[in-house]
C-alpha cells in the first residue's frame, strides 16, 4: 500500500443468515481494483454482517458504492428481523482514516458518497459523526432511533428526516426506501465493536449492566465508562445474554478496562462475564495493552502478551481467536504478502 493515503471502510449490512447474499456483496467490493477485503464478520442472531475493507480513497469510495448497490438489490428490509438495531439494508457506512489522510477529508468523501447513494440508488441517507451536517445527527443512535419501522414517520417530519433525500422519481409510485430503508453514512476514527458474554440468558440483566457502564447512563445517571455505548440482548445462537458495546475512543476506555468494569457490574448482580467477542478487527496495541495489564509487565514478548490477552479476556470463548485474522496489523501484513 506504499505511502499513499489509506482509508478503511466498515459497512454493516442487515443480513447475517444468507451466505450467498453476503458473498455477492463482498464480491462487489472485490470487483473494484485497489479495494482489499480484510475481514468479514457474519452474525446469525443479529442478522447482520460487517465487511472491513481498505485501500486508497477513490477505490474505497467506489467499492462502498458498489457494495451498497448490491445490498440494495439483494436485501429487502420488509423481511428483515434481528437482534441488532437497524434502519436499512446498508445500515451504517463509516469511512475511517488509516494513514496519510485526515478525518475531515474522510468526512467530505462520506458526504459525496451519501449524495451518490441517494441520487443513483434512491437511498435516503443520514450523515453522522465527522460528516454530520446537523448536531442532532452526529450520534448514530439518534439517526437510527425508531429503526426501519419508523422511517415513514421520520420522513414526514422535517426535524427527523434524513439529510440527503433521493430524487422524487425514487419515491413514486412506490418509495424505494420501503425495500432499502435508510443508510447512515459518515466518517469517524477507529471504533471497536465488542460483545461481553454473560452466564445468563436474561436480556434484562444484560440491559441493566449496559445502562450502568455506557457513558450516557440511564435516567439521568451517567455511566462509568467514557466514550462507550452499550445495549443488552440475548443471543439464541450462543445461548447467552451479551453486553454489546462500541468503544469509540480506545485512549479513553481500553478494551481491558471495559472488560473489567462490565465484569465488576455483572458480579454486583450475581452474574459473570464468561468471554469476549470482538466484531471485525482490533488494533495490535489494544491487544498488547490488555496483555501488559494482565501480565503485570510493561515489557514482554509480543506472542506472550497476545496469548495472555486472548486467555484473560476469553477472546476464544465462542470460536478460535486467530491473531492473523483478527488483529488489524497482522491482517494488513498478510494481505501485503499475498499481493
Amino acid at each position: 500500500m506504499n505511502h499513499s493515503p489509506i482509508i478503511e471502510c466498515v459497512p454493516n449490512f442487515s443480513e447475517g443468515r444468507r451466505p450467498e447474499v453476503i458473498n455477492q456483496i463482498a464480491a462487489a467490493v472485490r470487483s473494484v481494483q485497489g479495494a482489499t477485503v480484510l475481514h468479514i464478520d457474519q452474525g446469525y442472531a443479529a442478522n447482520r454482517t460487517v465487511i472491513t475493507f481498505a485501500g486508497q480513497p477513490d477505490a474505497i469510495c467506489e467499492a462502498a458504492f458498489q457494495a451498497a448497490k448490491a445490498a440494495a438489490e439483494l436485501i429487502d428490509m420488509r423481511q428483515h428481523h434481528g437482534e441488532h438495531p437497524r434502519i436499512g439494508a446498508i445500515d451504517v457506512l463509516p469511512l475511517v482514516p488509516v494513514s496519510g489522510i485526515s478525518l475531515d477529508a474522510c468526512a467530505l468523501l462520506a458526504r459525496q458518497l451519501a449524495f451518490r447513494m441517494a441520487d443513483e440508488l434512491g437511498i435516503p441517507c443520514y450523515l453522522y459523526e465527522a460528516a454530520a451536517l446537523k448536531p442532532a445527527h452526529r450520534n448514530l443512535a439518534d439517526c437510527r432511533k425508531g429503526e426501519y419501522e419508523a422511517i415513514a414517520r421520520k420522513l414526514a417530519d422535517p426535524g427527523l428526516a434524513p439529510d440527503v433525500m433521493p430524487h422524487p422519481s425514487f419515491l413514486m409510485p412506490q418509495p424505494t426506501y420501503l425495500r432499502t430503508g435508510c443508510s447512515v453514512v459518515g466518517a469517524r476514527d477507529f471504533l471497536l465493536a465488542v460483545n461481553f458474554n454473560l452466564n445468563t440468558r436474561s436480556s434484562d440483566e444484560a440491559t441493566a449492566i449496559a445502562r450502568k457502564v455506557r457513558q450516557s447512563g440511564y435516567k439521568g445517571q451517567p455511566g462509568t465508562l467514557h466514550a462507550a455505548k452499550a445495549i443488552g440482548w440475548y443471543i439464541e445462537e450462543y445461548g447467552c445474554a451479551q453486553v454489546s458495546m462500541n468503544l469509540c475512543n480506545l485512549h479513553e476506555t481500553s478494551l481491558h478496562t471495559a472488560y473489567l468494569e462490565v465484569s465488576r457490574q455483572a458480579e454486583a448482580r450475581g452474574v459473570k462475564v464468561t468471554g469476549t467477542e470482538i466484531i471485525g478487527l482490533v488494533p495490535m496495541e489494544t491487544i498488547l495493552a490488555a496483555g501488559r495489564h494482565f501480565c503485570g509487565k510493561s515489557e514482554a514478548d509480543e506472542d506472550l502478551l497476545i496469548s495472555t490477552a486472548i486467555r484473560q479476556l476469553g477472546l476464544d470463548s465462542l470460536r478460535p481467536f486467530l491473531p492473523e485474522e483478527k488483529i488489524l496489523e497482522k491482517v494488513l501484513q498478510k494481505t501485503k504478502q499475498n499481493e
